[in-house]
């Protein structure tokens, strides 16, 4: 695979007046091999967090994110192969959220695959979940990449079928933040087993690409940043040359590098969480050369969410985040400094005038 940055005026081009009117909920990913006819891109929605309120109302903020990022999906150019969603289609699981979602999502012009979030599952264990978009873990070949789709967030047995007298409350629990009530995220050793397997047909040479929830790394506990087996999920990954786990979960901007491993959180369309900061530096659990996000403005109700480019080639990943009201940046891994750079930039070719409300 040979580096090849993408071309962001191009890629806005058919947005028209849409994209230009704002910053785009979602992640545009280009994978860019040495035979350009393997190149493709893919988009990449997360974290709608759809909440229902009573009859046919729901939350109308976190609606309109969704339905702005389908829309703005559609009118990409070049058009993506395929479109992931990263999970937390609902907010408490419910079939009405599910279903609410799910017709939005069904106006793509794309195949869609999608990735179980807690939000999704703990009311019910995903059932409905599957009825509507199948298997909670799978896997999927597409023009020399290995895609793996795993379900990052169940947790002990214990905790999900005896501690909890309903399972409304269960839910409510476990999608909470800083919840002392709640319990560690985990892939889990049967998906693990299946993972290992899954990967064992797979040759080194071939580029992998995980797709999670949950980070699969330990980021920070107190908020469920955070995947339990995250180092035996790694040690699978660590024998392939080329492997990225991208994930949603956190709401924010992250990069992180571990051996071979990149990991690349993205940015959520329903509303951005602040990085854990301080909490985590007195407990030393934040990687050092995780990029963090200014803090987001809790009264303008699309600050920090955004969109990505995100260029994966030669094994390293980098991404270019447009945020609003907030300096546009690249994150990448510099070979030479050994270390992920954060670099800032103006783009003046395709400056994005303000952001209008909606």
């Amino acid at each position: 695979m040979k580096k090849q940055n993408p071309n962001r005026r191009d890629f806005l081009k058919g947005a028209g007046a849409l994209a230009a009117a704002s910053t785009l909920p979602l992640t545009s990913v280009e994978l860019a091999f040495a035979d350009s006819a393997k190149n493709f891109t893919f988009a990449y929605i997360s974290d709608a967090h759809i909440q229902h309120i009573a009859g046919d109302r729901f939350v109308r903020n976190w609606d309109r994110g969704l339905i702005r990022a389908v829309a703005e999906t559609n009118l990409l150019l070049p058009k993506p192969d395929f479109v992931m969603f990263g999970g937390d289609l609902a907010q408490l699981g419910t079939k009405a959220e599910l279903d609410h979602g799910a017709e939005m999502l069904a106006k793509l012009n794309y195949k869609t695959h999608m990735v179980m979030g807690e939000h999704d599952y703990y009311l019910d264990l995903g059932e409905y979940w599957s009825e509507l978009f199948g298997p909670h873990w799978y896997s999927f070949d597409h023009k020399g990449v290995h895609f793996v789709v795993l379900n990052s967030i169940l947790t002990y047995d214990e905790w999900t079928f005896e501690r909890w007298p309903t399972a409304t409350q269960r839910m409510l629990e476990m999608a909470g933040l800083d919840n002392p009530n709640g319990s560690p995220f985990m892939v889990g050793e049967k998906q693990r087993a299946w993972l290992a397997d899954d990967l064992s047909g797979v040759g080194k040479d071939t580029p992998v690409v995980v797709f999670s929830h949950s980070p699969i790394q330990k980021l920070y506990k107190g908020w469920n940043f955070w995947t339990e087996d995250a180092e035996q999920v790694q040690a699978l990954l660590q024998p392939f040359n080329d492997a990225t786990v991208i994930y949603g979960h956190v709401h924010q901007i992250q990069y992180n590098q571990i051996g071979n491993i990149s990991f690349q959180a993205v940015m959520a369309t329903a509303w951005p969480w602040p990085y854990p900061g301080t909490y985590a530096q007195a407990e030393h659990t934040m990687p050092k050369i995780t990029v963090p996000m200014n803090r987001a403005d809790p009264f303008f109700e699309r600050d920090a969410t955004g969109w990505q480019f995100i260029d994966l080639a030669n094994g390293r990943t980098s991404m270019t985040y447009h945020l609003y009201n907030n300096t546009n940046r690249t994150v990448a891994y510099d070979p030479a400094a050994g270390k992920p750079v954060d670099t800032r930039f103006q783009d003046v070719g395709n400056r994005v005038p303000p952001q209008t409300h909606y």
